[in-house]
C-alpha cells in the first residue's frame, strides 16, 4: 500500500505544472538579477566619470559665474621690473685746461661715488687752481687761487689755535687731503667754505687788506708761481666765490679734495684711471 507522506514540514508535492511554472520563475528571477549585476557593475564604473562635472554641468551650476570664470591655472608670479644700470659719472671738463692729476682725481671721485652724490671741489696746489662740478660731473667753472706761502700737505699741529700774526713762514701750509666742506663763519664774522675747521683753513674772497701783498695781482697773473702767499686759507675771486662755489655748497654740499704737492694724487687718494669709454 502506498500511503502519501503527510509530514507537516515538507511541501506538499505539486503536479507537473506547478513544477515547470516554478522553473519558470526561476529562470526569470536569475535573469532580473543578471541584469541586476550587469547594471550595478556598469554603475560603478560610470561613479568616477560622473564625480567630475563636464563643462556643461559645470556651466549649469556656476552659470552665475559664466560672465567671471574663476581662473584655476597655477599662480603667475609676476618677474621684477628690471633695474635700470646707473651709469658711472665721469668729471666733464670741457675745454678747461688742467693737469693730468686734477683730472684724474676729479674724474675717480665722481666714477667711483666718493663723493657721495655732493659736488667736486678740486683744488690743484701746484697750478694754483680750483676746479668745481656739480654731482653730475658738470663743470661749473674753474678759478686761480692763492694758496698757503709754505710748501708741504699736512697741517701742523696746534697751528689752528694760533693767533694768525704767531704762525710762522713754514707752517702756512694748505693741507692736501679729501674735505667735506661746510658753510660758517670766521671770526670776523664773514662768511667762508670751511674746508678743514680745526685747522682754521678755509675758502673765501680774496682779501686785498695788505697792499705790499699785491693778492689781485697775484690772482690776475698767468703763472702759478706768485700764488703762493696766504697762511694757508684759499683765495677765490669774488665774482667765483660767491657766484659758483658757495652756492653749490649750500645747494648740495660739496666735497673738496685738495691735490697733494709732495707725492703723487693718486696714491694719496687710492684713486685708479677710468677705463675707456
Amino acid at each position: 500500500m502506498n500511503v502519501s507522506h503527510t509530514d507537516p514540514d515538507r511541501a506538499t508535492p505539486r503536479s507537473e505544472g506547478q513544477r515547470h511554472g516554478r522553473h519558470k520563475d526561476r529562470l526569470l528571477s536569475g535573469a532580473a538579477l543578471l541584469v541586476l549585476v550587469v547594471l550595478l557593475l556598469g554603475f560603478m564604473g560610470l561613479w568616477p566619470a560622473m564625480q567630475q562635472p563636464s563643462q556643461t554641468t559645470g556651466a549649469l551650476f556656476l552659470g552665475a559665474d559664466l560672465a567671471n570664470p574663476v581662473d584655476t591655472s597655477p599662480a603667475k608670479v609676476a618677474s621684477p621690473a628690471p633695474q635700470p644700470t646707473q651709469v658711472p659719472r665721469r668729471a666733464q671738463f670741457g675745454k678747461e685746461p688742467a693737469s693730468a692729476e686734477a683730472r684724474q682725481i676729479a674724474a675717480w671721485a665722481l666714477h667711483s661715488g666718493d663723493n657721495q652724490n655732493r659736488a667736486v671741489v678740486v683744488v690743484d696746489k701746484i697750478h694754483a687752481k680750483v676746479y668745481v662740478f656739480d654731482r653730475d660731473g658738470a663743470l661749473q667753472g674753474a678759478a686761480p687761487a692763492l694758496m698757503g706761502s709754505a710748501i708741504g700737505d699736512h697741517t701742523v699741529p696746534g697751528v689752528g689755535d694760533k693767533p694768525v700774526g704767531q704762525v710762522l713762514p713754514e707752517e702756512r701750509t694748505t693741507p692736501a687731503g679729501r674735505f667735506v666742506a661746510e658753510t660758517g663763519l670766521n671770526a670776523n664774522g664773514e662768511d667762508v667754505v670751511w674746508v678743514d675747521y680745526d685747522a682754521a683753513v678755509s675758502m673765501h674772497r680774496v682779501r686785498a687788506n695788505v697792499k705790499a701783498e699785491r693778492r689781485l695781482e697775484r690772482l690776475a697773473s698767468s703763472t702759478a708761481a706768485d700764488n703762493r702767499i696766504s697762511f694757508g686759507c684759499i683765495n677765490l675771486p669774488v665774482s667765483f666765490y660767491e657766484k659758483v662755489l658757495s652756492p653749490l655748497v649750500r645747494g648740495t654740499g660739496a666735497v673738496v679734495y685738495v691735490l697733494p704737492e709732495t707725492q703723487p694724487a693718486a696714491a694719496f687718494f687710492g684713486a685708479y684711471d677710468l677705463p675707456a669709454q
